[in-house]
């Protein structure tokens, strides 16, 4: 059974317009419409898409830092989105988040080590005794030398800052980790010694992760599978060398044809330039991605293509898309 699946998952904030003393909904921002998503134990999945395509909120409503309108998220067998606050507060112990902006989730006004005992004991994770000689392992562990123990955010570098991050989140010991954006602020170098440390520490603990990300480049290098997000739905889910190597999603095409190449393989299936991303107020019919799709047909304004196995492509590659099977071979 996986770690974790989510099913019809769905977040819509409404917009309200006040009139008079009275305030009304006149509609909605759909954020994250109908996700399905599976986490194995110590896989990581890698989570794609352009900035407002939900990824973030789909991220922060498994944690129910955001509630969802509707679906089901179950982690670990139980029911997330039933749990009371007391149960959730003991779930959270096991689904952790490390942020976009490290500096902006710290408290600064608290030393590092204050802050990393404030969670172990908070949590009960180890005796009151072995607190200082835990911390002293969480910064070893990321990467830190002891004396951070007593320095306040402020006194570190950006990278330093989201590796005291990654320490706060695996001080309890949980058993998935959702990343968001958490290289996109880093310099070149600075961003590599941190997936690295992503890597290290999913061998060593064998932690599920949820990496959040628009570089492509990046999400490969981490991921075993990657999903592409547009406009609040999965168009596409697959293993990362099989998605990047043979996307069957126009959509995940046009990514990829962003991305810079030095080589020019691949002119012959160039999407070119679609345009800007329609509102999530007011979705387009049918297939979302087709007021941008330069293979637009009639029926992918009648019909939304489910996300679905297409022919001849291997059981665990699934794409949103009427003509998954007659798209031109990719390189």
């Amino acid at each position: 059974m996986p770690l974790l699946e989510v099913h019809n998952l769905t977040k819509r904030f409404p917009i309200s317009r006040k009139t008079g003393a009275l305030t009304q909904t006149t509609d909605f921002v759909h954020a994250v419409d109908g996700i399905d998503l599976t986490v194995e134990t110590g896989e990581t999945l890698g989570l794609v898409g352009e900035s407002g395509c939900g990824k973030s909120t789909l991220g922060r409503c498994l944690l129910r830092l955001v509630e969802p309108t509707s679906g089901q998220v179950m982690f670990d067998g139980a029911d997330v989105l039933a749990l009371k606050a007391g149960d959730l507060r003991r779930m959270r112990r096991n689904i952790q988040m490390v942020f976009q902006d490290p500096f902006a989730s710290l408290n600064p006004r608290i030393r590092i080590g204050d802050m990393l005992a404030e969670v172990l004991l908070a949590h009960n994770i180890v005796p009151r005794g072995d607190v200082s000689k835990e911390i002293d392992a969480l910064l070893d562990q990321v990467g830190l030398p002891q004396s951070a123990r007593s320095r306040f955010p402020h006194e570190f570098s950006g990278g330093q800052r989201q590796r005291i991050g990654i320490a706060r989140s695996l001080a309890l010991r949980p058993k998935l980790i959702i990343a968001d954006e958490p290289v996109s602020a880093l310099d070149v170098s600075i961003r590599a010694q941190v997936l690295n440390l992503f890597r290290d520490i999913q061998k060593r603990t064998n932690t599920a992760l949820i990496f959040i990300g628009h570089d492509l480049g990046v999400v490969r290098q981490v991921s075993h599978r990657v999903a592409v997000m547009y406009l609040g739905k999965v168009v596409e889910v697959g293993g990362s060398d099989e998605l990047f190597d043979n996307p069957r999603h126009p959509y995940t095409r046009m990514l990829l044809e962003a991305v810079p190449r030095t080589d020019r393989k691949r002119s012959s299936t160039k999407i070119g330039d679609v345009g800007d991303l329609p509102s999530p107020v007011n979705l387009p019919s049918g297939c979302r991605f087709r007021t941008r799709c330069p293979i637009a047909q009639p029926i992918c304004a009648e019909k939304e293509p489910p996300l679905a196995i297409f022919e001849d492509g291997p059981p665990s590659h699934l794409s949103a898309c009427h003509f998954a099977t007659t798209l031109p071979m990719w390189g």
